[in-house]
């Protein structure tokens, strides 16, 4: 089997003018990034288009670390989509430079089924996440700044909650002491890094409609707390404008191709297991415009990404998703079930009907949002027919769809039983209109609690003293109707990563909450997650080489 780099260098790739041109994007419209990528101005969204075209969302069941597909089967999905004479368009979220050179690789598909060119896509791509390093990191600089500059008039900061971010997994980086040194190196304070797609401007990008909006909830940032108490946000420093500048290019989604020319909108990156883990609402609407289906991603199994695109992302803009596909693996299957992950690839149909009750949750707790539901078998080369029947029954008996996924080593073709599952599905049993797991009314505790009980299975929620300051600050500054993100581990429905299949009974631990007046969302951090990864004991790092000028290593 050829890798995904090899198979990627050798597919055809249009000029992006024709890609472009099939979904009547002219050339006029484009901003080039050479050959094969371009931006596209969000101002050719039309939300009359959007009303009559339809939204599908790729979610999963608790990943592992042997991987489950999701991109993948999204990717897949569109050109099995289009094989059958659909008009159908990706919108997925730009790969960040930790995972790539950390544990996971690149973020751009696989096999037959990748988005292109996923050299560039992986690495750099049209800049968007440094315009968001950067923006994120100005304003660190600006406000520290503000505080050394106006020192003797009295200003000073008693809580600074804004930090800096980093597009790398750079453990040593979490906490750090800075100003030290001579009197103009500033003021002494604590601080630290974020990895970037857990910055607040990222979610801010995902979130924000135009560049109007950019600019309010740029200006509602909550930057510390003052010596009397009272907040301080980035427009009393008046730099918003200045913030805008620099994401002035990175709100406008970007254009590529798949393996088979099928136009993809990759824009935007948060992690879902600790941030809100969508691409932007922007690029999701473009392709929605261009599209007579969108197929979107939510980043990690539908307990983390899922329920915050609909939670959070559909509350807030009024998208709704006329169906979600949920993913799954013997691999995954199996570790739910109990087996060792060093023998999740042989044959076990006890262990794998046993990672069925994992299976189930996601699919119950999907419906609770009035989703329609179809499962879709990422298909293996280990993978038995006897195998891949016994999840087939299993659906039947669940009363869901089952189609089984070959994109990978297919391309289209090998998604058609999928795309047509799909299309039918949606034809005859849509999604009804969303019902989400809390109200805007709800307290902060009680929305916490109806994710954390109702979704995850948890018995109860214990707040650590960090946490219910902070949630005593938000509700003092009146921000009980933001929508709570979550983040916590997102191998297990709990807070403990090692906690596989479906736990029960289990108390959920609150250790923080991070306010977020721009994105206008509350981060409730559960457990031991950390919002800046570390590395591994051999990164990806170590297989990532220029040979004979090409690029190795990034699949």
């Amino acid at each position: 089997m050829k890798t995904d780099i090899e198979i990627a260098r050798e597919a055809k790739l249009l000029p992006i003018k024709d890609v472009a041109s099939q979904i009547g994007i002219t050339e006029e419209m484009l901003e080039p990034y050479g050959k094969h990528i371009a931006k596209v101005p969000y101002t050719t969204i039309d939300d009359e288009k959007i009303k009559n075209h339809k939204l599908i969302l790729v979610t999963a069941i608790t990943p592992t670390k042997a991987g489950i597909g999701k991109t993948t089967v999204s990717i897949g999905l569109a050109l099995g989509l289009n094989k059958i004479g659909k008009k159908a368009v990706l919108a997925l979220r730009e790969p960040s430079l930790g995972p790539c050179f950390g544990m996971k690789g690149g973020a751009a598909g696989g096999g037959y089924a990748q988005v292109l060119p996923m050299d560039k896509i992986n690495l750099h791509f049209t800049g968007d996440f440094h315009a968001v390093t950067s923006a994120h990191n100005m304003i660190t600089a600006l406000m520290d700044n503000y505080i050394y500059q106006h020192r003797e008039e009295g200003f000073a900061l008693r809580e600074v909650l804004w930090k800096r971010v980093l597009d790398v997994n750079d453990r040593n980086l979490r906490q750090i002491i800075t100003g030290l040194g001579a009197k103009t190196n500033g003021v002494t304070g604590e601080s630290g890094f974020d990895i970037t797609p857990a910055s607040e401007i990222m979610a801010i990008l995902c979130l924000a409609t135009d560049e109007e909006d950019l600019r309010r909830r740029i200006d509602n940032i909550l930057l510390g707390i003052k010596v009397d108490g009272t907040p301080f946000y980035v427009r009393e420093m008046g730099i918003t404008g200045a913030i805008c500048v620099l994401l002035r290019d990175a709100i406008n989604p970007n254009l590529v191709q798949t393996t088979e020319n099928t136009p993809a909108f990759v824009h935007g990156g948060p992690f879902a297991n600790i941030a809100h883990g969508c691409n932007t609402v922007l690029a999701t609407k473009m392709a929605l415009t261009y599209g007579d289906y969108c197929i979107t991603e939510a980043g990690f199994g539908a307990d983390l990404g899922a329920e915050k695109f609909l939670d959070i992302k559909c509350r807030k803009t009024g998208l709704q998703p006329s169906l979600t596909v949920l993913v799954a693996t013997t691999q995954g299957l199996k570790m739910h079930g109990g087996v060792a992950q060093e023998k999740i690839k042989e044959p076990n149909a006890e262990g794998l009907t046993e990672g069925f009750k994992n299976l189930d949750r996601h699919i119950r707790n999907l419906q609770k949002f009035g989703q329609t539901v179809v499962v879709c078998f990422n298909r293996y080369y280990f993978d038995t027919d006897e195998e891949m029947n016994l999840v087939a029954e299993h659906c039947r008996e669940m009363g869901v769809g089952f189609a089984e996924n070959n994109a990978f080593c297919e391309g289209g073709v090998g998604a058609v039983p999928l795309a047509e599952l799909v299309a039918k599905t949606i034809e005859e049993q849509p999604s009804k209109p969303l019902t989400f797991l809390y109200n805007d009314e709800d307290t902060i505790e009680e929305k916490i609690e109806k994710v954390a009980k109702n979704y995850y299975g948890a018995a109860k929620v214990v707040y650590n003293k960090a946490a219910v300051k902070m949630i005593e600050r938000a509700r003092a500054l009146g921000l009980e109707k933001y929508p709570i993100c979550i983040a916590k581990t997102q191998f297990s429905f709990s807070d403990d990563a090692k906690r596989y299949g479906v736990p029960e009974g289990f108390t959920f631990t609150i250790r923080d909450l991070v306010i977020n007046t721009g994105s206008e969302m509350l981060v409730a951090i559960a457990g031991d997650i950390m919002r800046m990864p570390g590395l591994p004991l051999h990164p990806q790092a170590e297989n990532i080489d220029i040979v004979n000028g090409e690029i190795e290593g990034l699949s």
